[in-house]
């Protein structure tokens, strides 16, 4: 899973990384909200999961210390991170300047 993460993120497409674990409250109203992002993104992010307890490598290397957190990777380096449930807008709003 690392190398292909590490694969996904050295993109020159931005990629919107949402680390989540599946028995957390706010990561289930997530979904929902990505749909709407990618819709108001189009080709210009990628969303991708990563679950938390499956790849504890990757939580620990990103320091995810709460879920759900949003980070947004373009080229490999990770331009911009937050923690909890958001709406689309809002998300929009804090990366759109790295899309």
């Amino acid at each position: 899973m690392k190398d292909n993460f590490n694969n996904i993120i050295s993109s020159n497409q931005a990629v919107l990384v949402d680390f989540f674990a599946t028995w957390c409250g706010p990561c289930q109203q997530m979904p929902p909200i990505l749909s709407q992002l990618k819709k108001l993104t189009g080709d210009k992010l990628r969303i991708i999961k990563i679950d938390i307890d499956k790849n504890q490598q990757l939580a620990q290397q990103y320091h995810v210390m709460s879920v759900p957190m949003l980070a947004l990777f373009k080229n490999g380096k990770m331009l911009w991170r937050k923690a909890g449930a958001m709406p689309a807008n809002v998300i929009l709003n804090e990366i759109n300047q790295y899309l």
